[in-house]
């Protein structure tokens, strides 16, 4: 399965408009280039921007708002699966950081509310509320886990999806510059220690005075980085073959050999 992450930059001064008309130009380049259907990523809270907080509310959508209009065409003209990125979700009086799964057909396959909250000089946990549900969902190319950025740091998560049959780890995020190392470090042990293939479309830019790591990545049951990007806008396209999960579960017994405590 050949994947591509839009390493969509947030800056100043810059609307949601602006970010859709970008975004949408960089699936158009996708269609013109890709040899093969694909499935597309994005990054968490492209639209708005993830550091532009006052914004929040005024640009909150529902499940079936903007976002979902403008992917949905974008699945069914690439005959793909598309990863939405987050947006802010309006539901009654809460608000939550969602992302969705669209199926080749436009249709939702999964839909992910972000469980783990940033608080670390962020307003995301003082103005939106985590989600309490994971997901795994059936893909044509195998079972997909759905998670967003600071969810990264708690193996738990993962752990969970995997007994949920995940075979595929898909992240958005918008991880800052500052701890790219932890970014990498974290990319990593989760596919080794979940024997899966990890996938992560981050952001770049800077908004707010935070800049963004980019460095969008996509990493192979053992660890492997096989593709990365720099901290430029720009795609990472390349392939997850679910024959490397198969190998690498059938030969090295770790998840068997897993106990509880």
């Amino acid at each position: 399965m050949k994947f591509a992450c839009i390493q969509l930059a947030a800056w100043d001064g810059e609307s949601k408009r602006d970010r859709m008309e970008r975004a949408s130009s960089y699936l158009e380049r996708i269609a013109g280039e890709a040899d093969r259907p694909v499935q597309v990523m994005l990054p968490e809270i492209w639209g708005t921007g993830f550091f532009g907080f006052d914004r929040y509310y005024e640009q909150a959508e529902t499940d079936r708002g903007e976002t979902y209009d403008l992917m949905s065409s974008w699945a069914r003209r690439l005959n793909c699966y598309v990863h939405t990125g987050s947006f802010v979700e309006r539901e009654g009086e809460s608000c939550y950081n969602t992302s969705l799964l669209l199926a080749p057909n436009g249709s939702v396959v999964g839909k992910y509310r972000k469980m783990h909250l940033f608080g670390y000089r962020s307003r995301e946990a003082e103005l939106l509320r985590g989600g309490n549900q994971a997901g795994v969902w059936d893909t044509e190319y195998g079972r997909v886990g759905l998670s967003t950025c600071y969810d990264l740091r708690f193996p738990e998560l993962y752990r969970l999806m995997v007994n949920l049959g995940a075979e595929y780890f898909l992240v958005n995020s918008a991880w800052p510059l500052g701890r790219l190392s932890h970014w990498r470090l974290f990319n990593q042990a989760r596919a080794v220690e979940d024997q899966c293939f990890l996938i992560s479309c981050n952001g770049t830019g800077t908004q707010n005075g935070s800049q963004l790591a980019g460095h969008s990545m996509i990493v192979d049951p053992w660890g492997e980085i096989l593709e990365e990007g720099d901290t430029e806008e720009r795609i990472v396209m390349g392939d997850a073959d679910p024959e490397r999960i198969r190998d690498n579960r059938e030969h090295f017994s770790a998840l068997r050999d897993k106990k509880l405590c």
